[in-house]
Parts: structure tokens; C-alpha cells; sequence
């Protein structure tokens, strides 16, 4: 400082964008030892290279700074491992290397021993190779964190004695193997992240070695056997979590020592037998979260048990015994979750102690609610209540001011709606489900201007659907499938504010009988996702307008009165993310316009689809505790099926059931991304396209019932997934294509064609069965004008003389004595040019 020269410059946080310019003053500082350039903007530009200037830097951030590519040569520190060497012998001062978040791109660094560097956050950098002993050999380093490196590698090396580390990060790495027992040479160790990884065995007893240590996060590994018992000598920690592994046994009681103990996390495991006693015994623990095991017996009964406790979730258990046993909790308790246990008796008393609880879940147990009781929860927002075999709504709802989210679905609840209920004035509900009970008539109208959420599917609720709807301008999803509502759809639906688009993202109002149109006022849906007004009576035409809804992903129009063709939408934006579209079982014709398959461009190539990974629609994000996910029912190869979860990777089309006509348009072979195709039960004519050859994802291709022509075309048999094929009841012929998938079908995927023949039919090809085929291939056009002439003149004639003698005895008795009563055919219908008759 007395020097006047500047050693520090902290310009974090300071709204910076753009690029630092090569000439910047900022490289003339080379007295520099910190500098911060954290929590910026700087994308799209690279870390500037004369950086490498500052070699008397002794910190430097570049925190979360959206400074974008590899990190340049010059930089020789940063740029791969062969420079990093160089940069020890410029930097040798440095001691903090911050940049997380920065796209460096780089294997790891290795042999940094003559480093003095302290801290090191490499966290999201897209970092590759394998992590080596010698990074962990640093004289002086105390903090290490590398998470969020995919690409990272190897396993855990064996650990130096005199390694100084004080915290250890390699959560979402790909590190794997066993935990090492040199663990334990991490003594001064208080904080260790390894979850998400795929580390495996058993956690070593060294682990007690960590007598330092605060925090262990194992969770999202796979863990197995017990809990180590030595892991009661770990009496600093704080947070013990290990959920998502696969632990099994039952929990010893070794966390009596543990009384700095506030998170603990075990949920998701395979653990059987009590619940441990000695947990109840942490009196600072805060959080405990034990569901998703086998656990079974009644709770300790403890009056004075977990004192501090806020957070308890013992849901997908077995637990037994009286719920009102169960729960002896601390008023404290904020969230209280029992779901999906085998609790009996009457609603918890208990409960009316918990002041403070915000949430809970006691759903699918075997507990009762007395109509009559009065308990009064001032800061409940989340009450759980399905499975509980209600057969009234719990009147001490009447008491409750502050609720989010209610569910009673999947109750016995019966009637009409209770005026009460309806009344209630509950500015701050986002969700409310109350779907697959018993109820009955009108709908009433319902205060809960702010709802964002509504299911009210598998009633048996009945006429308009009310205006209120219209007026809930916060409604994300309207979930109102097999009911009995009637009349047509609310034209205001869609159009709660005249100025803005709503929050639509699901309508689905499926199984109900719904007349009229389509409302053009979904237009103002511009978040709409989900669209399933299937099995109705809608009389309407093709909704093409909708294609300019571009978050659209699912549209089910089936079974209802749409009828005309398919036409065609000019606009640019033509159902650009629609991965589902089900028409079938109406009245639509005419052709398939070729430039719609075009468009769909979510089908031709679908995000991510090559990840490995089964991903699923998100649900809707009304509240925290939304459980909500879209749902669909499709037939898939050839079945109902009522999809419960939609994956992100399931593309459809299905257009069966119709009065389609023409020829099959051969621009579905762009549809890359398409994994099911029915266009069954229709007029289709033509030959199967080769083109469809190309849809390489495909699992199911249903065209039966058409009046397809030709031979199955051989390019099929290049889809590989193909697991259902229906090519029944159309007019092929020649032999029946062989390949890997085509060997898997049998006799159904291609009966009633006649002409086809080959494995596995029993008709062989080239051989007598084709007599009928070959017989009536020997007709030319000439032969076909002659008979048909022939046959109107002889029909014209045989007409004329049964008009004037009516039924001539001469004639019948003549077919009479060639066909004896006995041996005469069931009647078929004959022609003969334009003239028809019956044939004996």
C-alpha cells in the first residue's frame, strides 16, 4: 500500500458485461494479488488472456462471471495438462481458484505438488479425467470442489496421512467404486459431498475416523449393507444424509452419541424392522426422513421426543398402530408426512398440540374422521387426506383460514357439494383435488379465485360447466374427465382477461358430454401443453387454428362427431412441439395433406431423445406439493391404455376410426421421432409406402382395414424396434417380407389378404392356392370390356322378361333342377354389367 501500486481489485457483483479488452489498464497491475470479477455477465467472451500477465496473483475469482469457451493458451495454468506445469512455476503465490460455472473444458489437473494453492472450486467447469492421487497430495489445500463434472472419472484414490483437506466435494462426478479405507487419513476433514456418484459396497468402519467431520452427503449412490456402527463416534455432525442407496437391514441404534445431529436423511432405502429408538434420543435434530423403506411396528412412544423437531416424513413405511400413538410430536413440527403407512383408529387428537404445522399428510392409511370433530389448525397451508375412506368433507375445514393445497381424492365421498364447502373463502388455495369420489349434481360456484389446480375427474358430477371457471384467471390446469357435464364447451374458457394470455397449461375434460365447438378462445392459451377433449359429442371441424399454439403438446380429439378433412394451417407455426395427436373414431375425410407431416416438428427430432434417459412430462407446477402428472389413454399395439406418466420420448399419431381416403402420404417418413402410427379403419388406398422403412423408432404401425393394393414393401423390416404390426384386412399380396422384427409376427398382422403368402401363413408361395389370383391375372382390359358388355346385353334382356312375366316358372325351375334345394348356397349377390340379381 505504501508503494501506491494496487494489490487488490473486487469488482464482483458489479453488473460488468461485455469483453475486457486485450489493452485494459487491468494488465498493467502487476503488483496485483486479488482479483474478483465474480457474479457478472461477460458472455459470450473468453477469459482474456493477458490475465497470464498477473503472475503475483495470490486469489482470483471468476465466479459465476458467463465467461464463455475454453480457457486460452496463454493462460497456462488453465488452458490443459501439459501447461498447468508452467503455470506452477509463474504462480507459485497462488492460493484461491474460483471458477465454477466457467466452460474451461480441460482434463484434470495433476502434479500440482509444488502448488501453495488453498482453494480450489472447479464446480460445473465440464473438467475430464480421472481424478489422481497427487491432487490430493496439495501441502496446503483445504478446500477441494469438483462437482458437477460429469466427465470426471476413476475412483477414489488412496489418501495421504498428512493431507490437510477440510472439505471434499466430488458430488455428480463419475466416480465410482468402493469407498477406500484411507478415508480415515482425512482427519481433519468436516465436510464431504459424494452424492449423486456411483460409489458401491460397503461404507468402510474407518469412517469413524472423521471425528472433524460435520456434514456427509452419500445420498443418490449405491451403498449397500448396514450403517456402520462406528459412526457413533462422529460427535460434530450436523447432517447425515444417505438416502437413495441401498442399505437394507434394520437400523442399529448407534446415534445416541450423535446429539449435534439436525438433518438426517435415510429415506429411500431398504430398511426393515423398528423404528430405532436411540434417533429419538437427538435433541437438536431438526429434520428426519425415514420414508420409503419397510419399516414396520408402532413408534416409541416419547411425550418429550425431539424437541426441536420441524420436519418429519415416515410416509411409505409399514408402520401399525394407533395414529394417535404415532404421533407425539413437539409443537414445533412444521411438515408431517404419515402417508402410505398401516396407521388405524379415529383422525389424531394429538394433532390439535402441533400449532405450528403447516403440512399434513396422513393419506392412504386406515384412519377415520368423525363428521363432529372440531380441530382447529392456525397455520395449516397443506392438508393430505386421500385414501382415507371419507365419506363426507371433514367439516373442520371450517376452521382452517390459511390453506394451499387440499387433496380428499380417491375417497367415498358422496352427494352434492356442501354449501359449506363451497363458501369457504380461501384467497390463498392453489390446489384442489377432489377427483375419483362419488359425487353428484350441479357444480356449485367456488370462491378460490387464485386456484391454480383443479381435479374434479371420475365423479359423477352433471350439467353446464359454470361461469366461475372462466373467472379463475390463475388456472393452470382444469381436470374435469369422467363426469356427466353436458352442453358445450364455455367460450370464455381461455379468455378469463381480455389483455393477456392465461396460465392454461392442461384441459382435459375427457369422458364427459360435451356438444358444440372447440372455443376459438383457447387461442389466448399460449402456455397450453395439454388439450384432451376426447369422448365427447363435439360436432365440430379439424381445430387447425390450434396449431398456433406452440407449446402444445398433446391433442386428443377422439371419439366425437369432428368430421372433413385435415386442412391445412398457412401459418409458419404448424403444431411445432405436438408429440401426441389421437383423432380416431370420428368423421374426418378426405386426404392426408402431405405438407402437415412437415411440420410436426417435435416428431421429425425430438430434444435430447438420445440421452438413455426416460424422462417424463413435468407436472405442473401449481405449489410445492403439487403431485399432479399428465395422464393419457391411448391404444397402444392394439390395446387400451391408460398412461399414467407420459414420458418425453412417446410420439404418436392416430388416426384410425375415420373416412379417410387416398393414398398414404410418404412425408411421414420425416417423422423420425414417431413411436407409434395407427391409421387403421379407413379407405386408404395405394400401395404401402417404402418410405415408412425410414422411421427408425418406431414400435407400433397399425394400417389393417384399408384397401391397400401391392406388396408389403421389404424397407420395413429395416425397423429394428418395430413390435406391433397390423397389415390385416387390406388387399396384399405376394410373400410376407423376412427380417429380425418381421419374424416376430404371426398370423394376425396379416389376415384377410388373400393373395399373401409365405411365413407365417400357412399358404406357400407359387403354389396351387394362388389359382384364384392367377386365374383372374389372365383378364385384360379387352376381355374385361367384352364380358362386361356381354353381360349388359344378356342382363338387360333376362331383366325385361322377369318384368313382364314376373316371376316366369321356366326360370326358376330351371336353376331349380341344377341346384337341388339341399345342396344350394347361402344367397350372395351377383352382377352382370349394371344389373344385379340373386344367385341360387
Amino acid at each position: 500500500m505504501l508503494t501506491g501500486h494496487v494489490i487488490g481489485l473486487d469488482l464482483s457483483c458489479s453488473q460488468l458485461g461485455g469483453s475486457i479488452h486485450h489493452n485494459s489498464s487491468l494488465f498493467q497491475l502487476h503488483h496485483l494479488h486479488t482479483l474478483n470479477l465474480a457474479y457478472n455477465d461477460f458472455n459470450p467472451s473468453s477469459i482474456p488472456h493477458n490475465i497470464g500477465r498477473l503472475r503475483n496473483l495470490r486469489y482470483l475469482n471468476l465466479s459465476w462471471s458467463s465467461f464463455d469457451g475454453k480457457i486460452p493458451t496463454e493462460i497456462s495454468y488453465l488452458s490443459n495438462l501439459r501447461t498447468f506445469e508452467t503455470m506452477l512455476h509463474n504462480f507459485t503465490n497462488l492460493e484461491l481458484l474460483a471458477l465454477p460455472l466457467v466452460d474451461i473444458s480441460s482434463p484434470i489437473l495433476v502434479n500440482i505438488s509444488s502448488s501453495s494453492l488453498r482453494y480450489v472450486d472447479l464446480t460445473v467447469t465440464n473438467l475430464r479425467g480421472v481424478l489422481t492421487e497427487s491432487f490430493l497430495l496439495q501441502p496446503n489445500l483445504e478446500n477441494l470442489k469438483l462437482g458437477d463434472n460429469r466427465l470426471l472419472k476413476g475412483v477414489l484414490p488412496k489418501i495421504h496421512p498428512s493431507n490437510t483437506l477440510l472439505k471434499l466435494d466430488i458430488s455428480f462426478t463419475g466416480t465410482s467404486g468402493e469407498l477406500p479405507d484411507s478415508i480415515s487419513s482425512l482427519s481433519s476433514l468436516n465436510y464431504l459431498n459424494l452424492h449423486g456418484c456411483q460409489f458401491s459396497g460397503h461404507i468402510p468402519d474407518s469412517i469413524g475416523n472423521l471425528t472433524q467431520i460435520r456434514e456427509l452427503w452419500f445420498w443418490g449412490n449405491r451403498f449397500t449393507g448396514h450403517i456402520p456402527s462406528t459412526i457413533s463416534k462422529l460427535k460434530h455432525l450436523t447432517r447425515l444424509d444417505l438416502l437413495s442407496n441401498s442399505f437394507s437391514g434394520e437400523i442399529h441404534d448407534v446415534f445416541f452419541n450423535l446429539q449435534q445431529l439436525r438433518y438426517f436423511d435415510l429415506s429411500d432405502n431398504r430398511f426393515i424392522g423398528p423404528f430405532p429408538s436411540s434417533i429419538l434420543s437427538l435433541t437438536n435434530l431438526e429434520y428426519l426422513k425415514l420414508s420409503r423403506n419397510s419399516l414396520s411396528d408402532p413408534l416409541p412412544s416419547n411425550e418429550s421426543m425431539l424437541p426441536k423437531l420441524t420436519y418429519l416424513d415416515l410416509s411409505y413405511n409399514s408402520l401399525n398402530g394407533l395414529a394417535d400413538a404415532v404421533i407425539k410430536t413437539n409443537p414445533t413440527v412444521k411438515d408431517l408426512h404419515l402417508s402410505n403407512n398401516q396407521l388405524s383408529g379415529s383422525f389424531p387428537q394429538s394433532l390439535v398440540n402441533l400449532t405450528n404445522l403447516s403440512t399434513l399428510d396422513i393419506s392412504t392409511n386406515n384412519i377415520t374422521i368423525d363428521e363432529g370433530m372440531n380441530i382447529t389448525f392456525p397455520s395449516l397451508e397443506a392438508l393430505q387426506l386421500s385414501y382415507c375412506e371419507l365419506k363426507d368433507f371433514p367439516h373442520f375445514l371450517t376452521n382452517i383460514k390459511t390453506l394451499q393445497y387440499l387433496d380428499i381424492s380417491n375417497n367415498k365421498i358422496c352427494g352434492q357439494i356442501p354449501d359449506w364447502f363451497s363458501g369457504m373463502r380461501w384467497d390463498n388455495l392453489l390446489y384442489l383435488n377432489i377427483s375419483h369420489n362419488l359425487l353428484t349434481g350441479y357444480l356449485p360456484q367456488l370462491h378460490f379465485h387464485n386456484l391454480g389446480y383443479l381435479d374434479l375427474k371420475f365423479n359423477s358430477l352433471q350439467g353446464p360447466l359454470p361461469s366461475f371457471i372462466c373467472n379463475m384467471s390463475s388456472l393452470s390446469l382444469l381436470d374435469l374427465s369422467r363426469n356427466n357435464f353436458s352442453n358445450s364447451i364455455p367460450s370464455c374458457l381461455g379468455s378469463m382477461d381480455s389483455l393477456t394470455s392465461t396460465s392454461f397449461s392442461t384441459i382435459v375434460i375427457n369422458g364427459n358430454r360435451f356438444e358444440g365447438h372447440v372455443p376459438v378462445s383457447l387461442l389466448k392459451c399460449h402456455s397450453l401443453k395439454v388439450l384432451d377433449v376426447g369422448n365427447n359429442a363435439i360436432n365440430d371441424t379439424f381445430p387447425a387454428w390450434l396449431g398456433t399454439l406452440q407449446e402444445l403438446q398433446i391433442l386428443v380429439l377422439k371419439s366425437n362427431k369432428f368430421h372433413g378433412p385435415i386442412s391445412t394451417c398457412q401459418t409458419k407455426f404448424f403444431f411445432p412441439k405436438l408429440r401426441i395427436s389421437d383423432l380416431s373414431r370420428n368423421e374426418f375425410s378426405g386426404s392426408l395433406p402431405a405438407k402437415v407431416f412437415g411440420n410436426l416438428k417435435a416428431m421429425i427430432e425430438l430434444e435430447g431423445e438420445d440421452t438413455g434417459e426416460i424422462k417424463y412430462m413435468e407436472p405442473s407446477k401449481v405449489s410445492p406439493n403439487t403431485l399432479y402428472e399428465d395422464s393419457v389413454s391411448l391404444v397402444i399395439k392394439g390395446n387400451d391404455t391408460e398412461l399414467e406418466r407420459i414420458s418425453t420420448i412417446m410420439t404418436t399419431i392416430d388416426l384410425s376410426s375415420n373416412h379417410f381416403e387416398g393414398v398414404i402420404p410418404k412425408t411421414l417418413k420425416n417423422l423420425g421421432s414417431l413411436w407409434q402410427l395407427n391409421l387403421s379403419h379407413n379407405n386408404f388406398i395405394g400401395h404401402i409406402p417404402m418410405q415408412l422403412g425410414q422411421l427408425n423408432k418406431l414400435e407400433a404401425l397399425d394400417l389393417s382395414w384399408n384397401r391397400l393394393t401391392g406388396k408389403i414393401p421389404q424397407e420395413l423390416t429395416r425397423m429394428n424396434f418395430l413390435a406391433f404390426l397390423n397389415l390385416s384386412q387390406n388387399h396384399l399380396i405376394g410373400p410376407v417380407p423376412q427380417g429380425p422384427q418381421f419374424n416376430t409376427f404371426g398370423n394376425d398382422s396379416y389376415g384377410g389378404n388373400l393373395d399373401l403368402c409365405g411365413l407365417p401363413l400357412s399358404k406357400q408361395c407359387g403354389t396351387s392356392d394362388s389359382s384364384y389370383s392367377y386365374f383372374f391375372s389372365g383378364f385384360t382390359w379387352e376381355s374385361v370390356v367384352i364380358g362386361y358388355s356381354f353381360g349388359l346385353v344378356i342382363g338387360t334382356v333376362m331383366w325385361s322378361l322377369m318384368f313382364k312375366y314376373r316371376k316366369p316358372k321356366w326360370f326358376v325351375e330351371f336353376f331349380e333342377g341344377i341346384f337341388p334345394q339341399k345342396m344350394r348356397r347361402p344367397k350372395i349377390e351377383c352382377s352382370f354389367g349394371l344389373t344385379y340379381f340373386r344367385c341360387f
